[in-house]
């Protein structure tokens, strides 16, 4: 029992040191969430020789960031988000231990029947959507005030400001609910995700792949595939998030949301449902950059995302 606990203390150190690396990256790629692009694009071609304008790609973007507000400055919104990330940890592994979600030695057991593998398969596929939707739940009003304050670097503004600071904005300016805006959109990508990436893995492991070793890779490849496909709603729940905060970034980058389908509906026309999907490769499709070097800079709906 204590080797187990002394094992889930290294996961959650484990989890604040991955967040800890990954947060300007984390932080640049919310900006170009929420349609922020400071840096003028430049001429540039395709791989196929067409003409496009080249956004800057993520490190580029951290560089910016860097210089704006110094290497602290790139770890805005750290501590919400690594409270978010653990509270929703500590919930997942109590609810785990309640619910006893079948082993990987259980899902790769050979010798259990079809009929045994698929009831596994329905128990696994219910405790994910149970621990997945209790964890995003509990977890989303650190989400909401680590957005907004990622947000503020849209206006330079400081109306959220440490945690119980923004506790108190986000109150004052939406009530209760503003904790959860863009909840919905968040929890339906996740478990469209966790549906889609389980059914695949199901499907390919117990049809196409014959080998045990094979099998341990088929969840993490489909896994990333669901998490590509349902990418979109990441994009509408972050929007959601600071639409109507009070910010800058809440009114010039976007319209006052009244809800997260119009929110959908406005980026789609766009075409801005995909933006921060790539990091490396960026190339302007639209108006969503507000820069003033940028004010007369022509639409080339033209160029490809």
């Amino acid at each position: 029992m204590s080797k187990q606990k002394e094992n889930r203390w290294s996961n959650y150190a484990l989890r604040i040191i991955v967040n800890t690396v990954s947060h300007p990256f984390e932080y640049a790629k919310v900006l170009i969430q929420i349609g922020y692009e400071p840096i003028a694009p430049t001429p540039t071609k395709t791989l196929f020789g067409k003409p496009a304008y080249k956004l800057p790609n993520i490190f580029e973007y951290v560089k910016h960031i860097k210089s704006v507000d110094g290497f602290r400055g790139c770890y805005v919104g750290m501590f919400p988000k690594i409270s978010g990330n653990l509270l929703s940890a500590v919930v997942t592994q109590r609810l785990a231990d309640y619910l006893e979600p079948p082993s990987e030695e259980e899902n790769f057991d050979e010798e259990s029947s079809e009929e045994e593998k698929r009831i596994k398969y329905i128990k696994g596929v219910r405790c994910d959507l149970i621990t997945h939707t209790a964890a995003i739940v509990v977890s989303q009003p650190f989400h909401v005030i680590t957005v907004r304050m990622m947000a503020q670097f849209v206006g330079r503004e400081t109306k959220y400001i440490g945690l119980f600071g923004s506790i108190r904005e986000v109150y004052q300016q939406n009530g209760v609910l503003g904790f959860f805006s863009g909840l919905v959109p968040r929890l339906l990508g996740d478990i469209l995700s966790l549906l889609l990436a389980s059914s695949l893995t199901y499907a390919i492991n117990r049809y196409l792949i014959e080998e045990k070793e094979l099998k341990v890779y088929t969840s993490a490849t489909m896994t990333f595939v669901a998490s590509a496909i349902t990418y979109p709603f990441q994009v509408v729940s972050n929007c959601m998030a600071v639409t109507n905060s009070g910010l800058m970034a809440g009114s010039r980058l976007m319209p006052h949301y009244t809800t997260w389908i119009d929110c959908w509906s406005d980026l789609a026309s766009r075409n801005q449902l995909k933006r921060g999907s790539s990091l490396l490769i960026r190339y302007y499709v639209g108006p969503s950059i507000i820069n003033d070097t940028l004010s007369s800079f022509p639409v080339q709906d033209k160029y490809i995302s």
